[in-house]
């Protein structure tokens, strides 16, 4: 990638983060946060399509608007068959990372090397595959981007061939934290042994509970910064904090106990990424949704209705007609937002949203943040379904979220 992309990509996350003098403690750490964000972040998203699906309730008729990320959920949303789905982001590696999802689902040689490519992400013929199959039918800035040489000077595109999953900032943050478990007398991967929920709960609370104890790692919990490889800024990090009156410690343990004994190892591939650094191995290993043999044909055929573009949320929708859009997926990122920012959004998505539309998002603490900082006469034009936001939090694998909020148009 060349240098000005990363300033542009650091410029846009900045300007989405920073609320703080750029001398304060707080404008520090955002501007950390800034620069720990202009490369790969997510290679895999961390919101359950699952759960994104029954709540958007998709039908053939949808134009979707979504926030990239990792690229995951914008090609599990075309299981659902919708018109269009117009993908943005502010990251330049997500870009280039979702338009070589798209071009390998329509370009690979069939389901089992889209299958290797991704869901094991670990075998030199990937890299082999990319340069036949898929190198071609890339734009010049994403092929720019995965032919270019990370921090140890080898290609992105290796990654393919040595364990994508534990690169960008989050592998990165997972792979610390298998080595402060490790220093700690303790193996992430014992908990993949387990055969049931109540052999998970017992494992977790014989050698994964104990761990928050430790002072080492009391002390990292404390630092924000230690929690950038989450994605987590610092504004989401005062959130997350206060979610738990025993403070961050607390719930970070309980959003990992969820995550280890929460839901059957058998169907949560959160679980297997967090503790065993990949999807697992064999045909019963589980998948997101545009990784399963059976939505394949559809994801390849459907592929061309993803529009993904390095742009604002707000700017892509100050861009649209009235009435013009039916569903949003925001992620996570209004815990960034101001006020302003957030009244901003929220009048866009308004007067873009058709009759029936709906919005879901996630927030690191519980409860939802729009009342009190959206004008009322924006959010009073929207149902918040309380009830089954509740229920979708609870249900929600990758557990990392203290609630996940849908809003429908009144």
């Amino acid at each position: 990638m060349k240098p000005e992309r990363k300033s542009t990509t650091g410029r846009a996350v900045g300007g989405a983060v920073h609320q703080h003098h750029n001398l304060s403690k707080q404008g520090l750490l955002e501007r950390a946060f800034t620069f720990a964000f202009r490369g790969l972040v997510y290679a895999q998203i961390w919101e359950d399509p699952v759960v994104d699906l029954e709540a958007l309730a998709i039908t053939p008729d949808c134009h979707v608007v979504t926030i990239a990320s990792g690229g995951c959920n914008v090609l599990s949303y075309l299981t659902a068959d919708p018109k269009a789905i117009t993908a943005v982001d502010l990251n330049t590696a997500h870009i280039a990372l979702n338009r070589l999802k798209l071009a390998a689902a329509k370009h690979l040689p069939g389901y089992d090397a889209f299958h290797r490519f991704f869901a094991q992400a670990n075998r030199k013929e990937n890299v082999r595959a990319y340069t036949d199959h898929v190198r071609p039918h890339l734009d010049d800035i994403s092929r720019r981007y995965w032919e270019g040489r990370g921090l140890a000077g080898r290609r992105r595109i290796s990654g393919f061939g040595k364990g994508f999953y534990k690169r960008g900032l989050l592998g990165g943050f997972i792979g610390m934290a298998h080595v402060v478990a490790r220093l700690h007398g303790l193996d992430p991967r014992d908990l993949l042994a387990a055969k049931t929920i109540e052999e998970q709960r017992a494992i977790f609370d014989a050698k994964f509970a104990p761990v928050f104890d430790r002072r080492l790692v009391r002390w990292l919990i404390d630092q924000p910064a230690s929690l950038f490889g989450l994605g987590i800024p610092p504004a989401q990090y005062e959130a997350l904090a206060g979610d738990d009156p025993q403070g961050i410690s607390a719930v970070l343990r309980h959003r990992l106990e969820k995550l280890a004994c929460g839901f059957d190892l058998a169907d949560n591939y959160f679980a297997w990424q967090a503790f065993g650094r990949g999807y697992g191995e064999g045909p019963a290993a589980p998948l997101p949704p545009y990784l399963q043999a059976d939505n394949y044909d559809a994801v390849v055929e459907r592929a061309d209705r993803v529009d993904v573009r390095h742009a604002n949320m707000a700017d892509y929708l100050e861009s649209m007609p009235d009435a013009s859009l039916d569903r949003y997926i925001l992620l996570d990122a209004q815990d960034w937002m101001t006020d302003a920012q957030l009244t901003r959004l929220w009048r866009e998505i308004t007067r873009t949203a058709k009759p029936g539309a709906r919005v879901l998002f996630r927030t690191a603490a519980q409860p939802t943040l729009l009342p009190g900082r959206v004008p009322d006469d924006i959010l009073g034009r929207w149902y918040y379904r309380a009830e089954e936001s509740l229920d979708f939090t609870a249900r929600d694998r990758s557990a990392i979220y203290g609630g996940v909020h849908l809003y429908v148009l009144k």
